[in-house]
């Protein structure tokens, strides 16, 4: 169990993250979202124990980060997969993570060749693809045979396959028990990998609950030729809208009184669809509207 509660953390008068809480519970794959400078790192870090809270706290299995004993045989994190030593080679890397953590040098094998990197294992890690670097940070974090995952852009950089091939190990980490923290700008990748969200905007929450659930919201949303024209035809007919991304409307209405009402103002519409279609436009309407409140 991943569990925040009330976790704050100041430099000086700047807030960066505002009494946020959230738990991720075993069996799952949780989310993190929020645009740059939303907070995400300054949590993480505070999860992980690299930055003390101002106030509140941040607990794995209900210990601080710096209490848990042997940490990475708890909770495997990876904060920054380019932080790796380029003059070793993987299977050095490993070896030396194995013996940190009190497990066996064996497992920097099995590791490699759980990860896909076997081949590379002699190489070092400098002459790594970006890709073949975040493959060797999720070795790392295996190694100690953690119940709980803290995953910052595991993606970035990694191949179709490759993503794929993520998407698959941390479903199966979860479905057997584990905890897995997952903070990524991959929207796409993240709608088709976890199962719960937590969205930070600003230093704060700004949404939080299963996937389905979020995604499940009422209305429409609509993308007219000339946004603008159809706003106000749609506000004429009774029908409230808010700005979601890219030009687009989240109406509250039914796809067939926007259409009607689209079509009596002479208005063309671009593109008509439940508003319950993309994880895309729930962050950018989540965020925006947090953006729009705080330069108010």
């Amino acid at each position: 169990m991943i569990t925040v509660e009330h976790l704050t953390r100041r430099y000086g008068r700047f807030t960066a993250v505002d009494d946020i809480s959230f738990h991720c519970a075993p069996g799952t794959v949780t989310g993190f979202l929020g645009p740059n400078g939303a907070g995400k790192s300054t949590a993480l870090r505070a999860l992980t124990g690299l930055t003390p809270p101002t106030s509140g706290t941040a607990t794995i299995a209900d210990r601080r980060y710096v209490d848990l004993p042997n940490p990475g045989r708890v909770v495997g994190v990876m904060l920054d997969a380019a932080a790796q030593h380029p003059g070793r080679t993987g299977l050095e890397t490993l070896r030396l993570s194995a013996t940190m953590l009190r497990v066996p040098t064996a497992r920097a094998g099995e590791m490699l060749e759980r990860v896909g990197l076997a081949d590379a294992g002699k190489r070092r890690v400098g002459n790594y693809s970006l890709g073949m670097r975040q493959r060797l940070g999720i070795a790392s974090t295996l190694m100690g045979d953690p119940e709980v995952l803290i995953l910052d852009e595991p993606a970035n950089g990694m191949d179709p396959e490759g993503i794929r091939w993520m998407r698959g190990l941390l479903q199966d980490f979860a479905a057997r028990g584990g905890t897995v923290l997952l903070s990524s700008h991959l929207l796409g990748e993240v709608q088709a990998t976890v199962d719960h969200l937590v969205v930070i905007g600003q230093g704060r929450i700004v949404a939080q609950g299963a996937l389905s659930e979020l995604l499940s919201g009422h209305g429409t949303v609509v993308l007219g030729l000339s946004p603008a024209g159809l706003r106000t035809a749609l506000e004429s007919a009774g029908l409230s809208t808010v700005p979601a991304a890219d030009g687009r409307w989240k109406v509250d209405g039914t796809a067939e009184q926007v259409g009607r009402a689209a079509a009596a103002a002479g208005e063309v519409l671009l593109e008509l669809r439940d508003a319950d279609s993309a994880l895309e436009d729930l962050f950018f309407e989540l965020t925006d509207s947090v953006d729009r409140r705080h330069a108010a």
